[in-house]
């Protein structure tokens, strides 16, 4: 069914409220597209967007998104439609919300800098949405296993109808028959991030380096999945130089570290990519659409062992310059210097356990008694056997034994310390539960002990 740019007017003021519409301007569609979309201004001068389905499916999936973004819009660094209202039609229901600023981006375009950190940080913040806002919303969830197995009954399926060159099927095959290339941890994905569905603006419009990403476009094969699925078309697109710039502005703004087999398994999303064309071509039947995606498969499978020797030389650049970054960093901050700045905290480094016991017993106050009241203020001579330094005892296993307990006291009792000035309050600490037997290690995956530095103005504790 098409529907004129009129009737979209129309179905936008009945979906909101104190919406006139001005103008109204359509927007082509293809066979097979799943909404038909027209852009209108009202009496107020703001421009709309009105998105009505085509099938009973795409009407359903509008409303799982519109359900989405009302979880998601406000947690996101960047804008996602925002649906104001909805009008019954008989696929569903259109959806109409406010255009978001912007252009859409060209991949192929984008260079190094400013807008391509941009783009690695806007979808690192996109992969980083807990799962839980997804799922509510209804959107799919597939774990690393599920994801492998859906590719592997996609390859079948696309396999039974004899446009797919033998190379192809047999190459992408072993590749989803690696195990070791699967592991990796789920995370929220939006599924069709390509250029024309990322929006930037520009402060310089003839300066791309002065523009960012301002909102992100059609989420309607969003999931929980693969993260590298959101990474296909800045491999297939992006310069070498361009998509590094991305990954590493990803990698520093990702709850969790991205696996080594990312970029592997974005570049064998994007050859695959026209598998799922070709499948959906043949379920509705547009026949020309299924040549053309054969037509795409057979000079795939023609190019596709230059494309593995120009992966192969840029992953060898890639390893390179990180190579090199790391032996500069390392040359400029010498781990001996003591004025060498603390790195900064990455949670997804692996941490230093908790000391051992041995390093955190307790030990006698009777020297930092001293220390606090020194012996140099007494008129009393010393003997020679104090000045003399005392003989080294070897090392003993257990712990040394607190000074300060008052005569007769039970080893079993808490054991009071009272502080040096009479103005202060006694504290206890129960000896049994301070100093556990146990060797292990009571604070697994903790990082390392604080310490803490008595000043020598003030009773101040500060930690480094």
């Amino acid at each position: 069914m098409t529907r004129s740019p009129l009737f979209l007017a129309a179905l936008a003021s009945s979906a909101v409220p104190g919406l006139d519409p001005v103008s109204v301007e359509g927007v082509p569609s293809r066979s097979g597209d799943l909404f038909e979309i027209a852009y209108v201004q009202d009496s107020q001068d703001r421009r709309w967007v009105v998105k009505c389905p085509v099938t009973p499916a795409a009407g359903a999936m509008l409303d799982d998104i519109a359900a989405l973004s009302s979880l998601l819009g406000r947690r996101l660094d960047v804008a996602m439609p925002m649906v104001r209202g909805f009008a019954p039609v008989p696929e569903g229901r259109a959806a109409v919300y406010l255009r978001l600023p912007g252009r859409p981006l060209d991949f192929a375009g984008l260079q190094p800098g400013r807008l391509a950190a941009e783009v690695g940080r806007s979808l690192a913040h996109i992969h980083n949405v807990e799962h839980l806002l997804f799922e509510e919303a209804g959107r799919p969830t597939y774990d690393a296993e599920a994801h492998r197995r859906r590719q592997l009954s996609e390859l079948d399926r696309a396999a039974a109808t004899g446009h797919v060159p033998t190379g192809l099927l047999t190459r992408w095959e072993h590749a989803l028959e690696d195990v070791s290339l699967w592991r990796f941890a789920p995370s929220a994905v939006h599924g069709t991030f390509t250029g024309p569905n990322v929006l930037a603006s520009f402060d310089d419009e003839d300066d791309s380096s002065t523009g960012r990403v301002r909102g992100v476009l059609a989420w309607e094969e969003s999931r929980i999945g693969d993260p590298a699925d959101d990474f296909a078309d800045l491999t297939r697109e992006a310069s070498p130089e361009t998509l590094d710039a991305v990954l590493e502005a990803y990698a520093q703004s990702r709850v969790e570290r991205p696996d080594v087999h990312l970029v592997r398994r974005a570049r064998l999303a994007a050859e695959m990519a026209p598998l799922r064309t070709l499948l959906h071509a043949l379920a509705s039947g547009r026949l020309d659409v299924v040549e053309r995606t054969a037509d795409e498969l057979r000079a795939l499978d023609a190019r596709i062992e230059a494309d593995d020797r120009r992966h192969a030389r840029e992953d060898a650049a890639r390893s390179e310059r990180t190579r090199e970054a790391r032996e500069r960093a390392e040359a400029v901050l010498d781990p001996d210097d003591p004025e060498r700045p603390e790195p900064a905290w990455d949670a997804t480094q692996p941490h230093t356990p908790f000391p051992m016991l041995g390093e955190t017993q307790a030990i006698s106050t009777t020297d930092l008694l001293d220390d606090r009241h020194p012996a140099a203020a007494s008129d009393e001579p010393v003997s020679s056997a104090q000045a003399e330094p005392a003989q080294a005892e070897p090392a003993q296993a257990e712990p040394t034994v607190l000074e300060t307990a008052a005569p007769g006291a039970s080893a079993a009792e808490p054991t009071p310390l009272v502080a040096p000035d009479a103005g202060a309050s006694p504290f206890e600490i129960d000896e049994v539960e301070a100093l556990p037997d146990d060797d292990g290690d009571l604070h697994d995956g903790a990082s390392d002990v604080v310490p803490l530095v008595r000043h020598e103005h003030g009773t101040d504790v500060r930690r480094h």
